[in-house]
């Protein structure tokens, strides 16, 4: 199928047409630029809660995920750093840097395309939740300045308002999605077949096969492949994307990497 290129707004409809419809997003890749626990990590660094060789630690992680796409081993090694670093923290004070990082971080990477669909699929009545592996104090806060219904996050464990370290459940990612979306489908009343999901990862093939209307946005090439064989839209807001080379992307991840490395440097200096 052709990819597309602009946003198709739909025609006006009434809200009783789509009850029962929605529409579910990825964040990091498909709604923003990068990874959003990546800046979650740049700010804590900001307020001492770790390291700076921690820091650089997130922002190589972060350097690839701008130019590869997403991997489970990365996503599930920032995770646990993270958590092991967030034990003993206060949950109120993770919930605050939340917005934070919103406002100086995450709102200036936000997709306009990806986020003029979400808009539009409010517009005519459905429900639109974020479905993601960043923490659920992100996610929340991300939906709440969006306007959206909702997010399902990674959750984890919070004992006398403290973290303890450890995750309730397990991390919202690859198949776990979509049994997040089932669960929330049975308790809000809402019809999958009718529902729309959105992803730029293979490993969320589970969360786009749960919908029946599955949609690539900035896929990796395995999705883009794998959207094409069954005819699924694609979405591709990035800029350039056909142009970079090989080279250019080593050239580029090594350029990110000192980036980061000079501003959290700038920063420790301070």
């Amino acid at each position: 199928m052709p990819e597309v290129n602009s946003v198709v707004v739909e025609a006006s409809s009434t809200t009783s047409e789509h009850q029962g419809e929605a529409a579910f997003f990825d964040v990091d890749n498909t709604l923003m630029r990068g990874a959003s626990l990546f800046h979650l990590a740049r700010k804590m660094y900001q307020k001492k809660a770790f390291t700076l060789r921690q820091a650089v630690g997130f922002a190589w992680k972060q350097a690839k995920f701008i130019l590869r796409g997403e991997d489970l081993d990365d996503i599930h090694s920032v995770q646990n750093s993270a958590l092991t670093l967030a034990a003993g923290i206060k949950a109120d004070f993770v919930t605050n840097v939340g917005e934070e990082v919103y406002d100086e971080m995450i709102a200036s990477k936000i997709w306009p395309g990806t986020r003029a669909l979400a808009e539009q699929h409010l517009r005519v009545g459905r429900k639109v939740w974020l479905v993601t592996a960043t923490p659920i104090e992100v996610a929340d806060v991300i939906a709440s300045r969006l306007n959206l219904t909702g997010a399902l996050g990674t959750v984890g464990e919070i004992k006398d308002g403290v973290y303890t370290g450890k995750l309730v459940g397990e991390i919202l990612h690859g198949p776990a999605k979509a049994v997040a979306i089932k669960k929330l489908a049975g308790q809000e009343g809402l019809e999958l077949e009718r529902s729309w999901a959105y992803s730029d990862s293979y490993n969320d093939i589970p969360l786009l096969t749960s919908v029946g209307h599955p949609v690539a946005i900035n896929p990796d090439a395995k999705l883009r492949r794998h959207a094409r064989d069954h005819n699924w839209p694609i979405y591709d807001f990035r800029s350039g994307r056909r142009a970079a080379t090989r080279g250019l992307r080593v050239a580029t991840a090594a350029g990110v990497v000192y980036g980061l490395w000079r501003g959290f440097s700038r920063i420790r200096n301070r």
